[in-house]
């Protein structure tokens, strides 16, 4: 009989790469939504990546942030029109979609607003190594500042159906107006800011109902805000769901004839407690700081940068101490198992860690001292199991 290994004993192996869960690159994650969308309004070179999708004329991508399938699923009083849409998810066929890796805001949007995965767009995750200055780069925020071009080469949906002839607008807070993400992701047609979200649903249907053939996107961020402040098991969070709740249902009730509604989200969220078996702080570990040059992404889906020569030795010891509840991968295994898309450009290859560790259980790798804010927060994603990668797709048509 085979005894279970013991603290003298034999340690359990650690998760094999090719056992991540891998995102629907090129048929089911956010990459494929506007190709898919702007292919059935005739812009050239889009391709319909979903099948499962009926085109129409006029089509609005209103993207929650932070609203993943499983939280939506499980608080069916708090959304009753979202979950009235549950079945008409992706099609009809009552599925998700899957965001792309690592599964946050910048990552996510990039992929959405460009059509492609994050290996060829450029933006691997939350903070990550800049090649060109050995710095790491906060690709949320934009800091240190980049020139946006250079970073995410590529003309984004929006742009393409503005040179088709198609009506393109984006509807958010006026605070995004001109910020680089929104530059590289987002940009192209006109940019319309409203502070309250009632106004950027009625605007949102104004500028759909504007031309024969119309691209709209719009977007709320409280959800997300108020997951990371207070975890979404919390009457916040809740509240929060129940106001989007109605926000989608006034879009709705106002969409033009020929038109579509698409209600998606860039990631899930899951909720970590505040003890040493759930938050493993690196700043307090100096195994895992050892040979470990830059340390970027976020707790549960982090890029590592060795210093020169140490890279295999960071590998070897982050999958002896993580790697029962992390997927630990060095670069060209994470690359090869395609966890951030079916290719990597050459600029990008080098923004990727040394290392890259994904969680798997409901833990955090967190710096207290170099993070104090992200590591502080009750809600994170990143990672690649359902409750993060998993997003809707709500589809609604007058």
């Amino acid at each position: 009989m085979v005894q279970p290994p013991t603290a003298w004993g034999p340690h359990p192996e650690p998760l094999a790469v090719d056992s991540a869960p891998l995102p629907e690159y090129g048929t089911g994650s956010l990459a494929d939504l506007l190709p898919t969308l702007a292919a059935g309004m005739g812009v050239p070179g889009m391709t319909a990546a979903i099948p499962e999708l009926t085109p129409a004329d006029r089509n609005c991508v209103f993207l929650i942030d932070g609203l993943g399938w499983e939280q939506l699923k499980a608080h069916p009083d708090e959304a009753p029109f979202l979950t009235s849409l549950l079945a008409a998810s992706r099609g009809g066929t009552g599925r998700p979609l899957t965001t792309g890796y690592p599964a946050t805001t910048a990552t996510s949007l990039a992929s959405v607003g460009t059509g492609l995965p994050p290996g060829a767009h450029g933006l691997p995750g939350y903070t990550v190594r800049n090649p060109a200055t050995g710095e790491l780069m906060n690709q949320l925020r934009w800091q240190p500042w980049t020139e946006p071009g250079a970073w995410q080469p590529y003309p984004t949906v929006f742009e393409l159906a503005d040179r088709a002839g198609v009506h393109a607008a984006q509807v958010s807070s006026p605070a995004f107006a001109n910020t680089p993400l929104t530059k590289v992701a987002l940009s192209g047609g006109t940019f319309h800011g409203r502070l309250s979200g009632e106004d950027r649903m009625d605007l949102a249907a104004e500028q759909l109902a504007a031309a024969d053939r119309s691209l709209v996107y719009t977007y709320y961020a409280e959800v997300d805000g108020a997951g990371h402040r207070f975890g979404v098991d919390s009457d916040t969070w809740r509240g929060q769901l129940m106001y989007v709740d109605r926000l989608v249902q006034r879009l709705a009730e106002q969409l033009p004839p020929r038109s579509a509604l698409y209600v998606t989200a860039d990631h899930g969220m899951v909720d970590v407690p505040f003890d040493e078996d759930h938050r493993i702080d690196f700043d307090e570990d100096w195994e895992l700081r050892a040979g470990v040059a830059l340390l970027g992404g976020e707790g549960r889906a982090r890029h590592v940068y060795a210093v020169p020569g140490a890279a295999n030795d960071v590998l070897t010891c982050w999958r002896e101490v993580l790697g029962e509840q992390f997927w630990v991968a060095s670069r060209d295994e994470a690359i090869t198992a395609g966890w951030f898309g079916p290719r990597v450009d050459e600029r990008v290859y080098a923004r990727i860690g040394d290392v890259v560790a994904a969680a798997r259980d409901d833990v955090l790798l967190i710096a207290s001292e170099r993070e104090p804010n992200e590591s502080a927060m009750v809600g994170n994603h990143g990672s690649m199991t359902p409750a993060e990668q998993l997003v809707p797709l709500l589809e609604v048509r007058p």
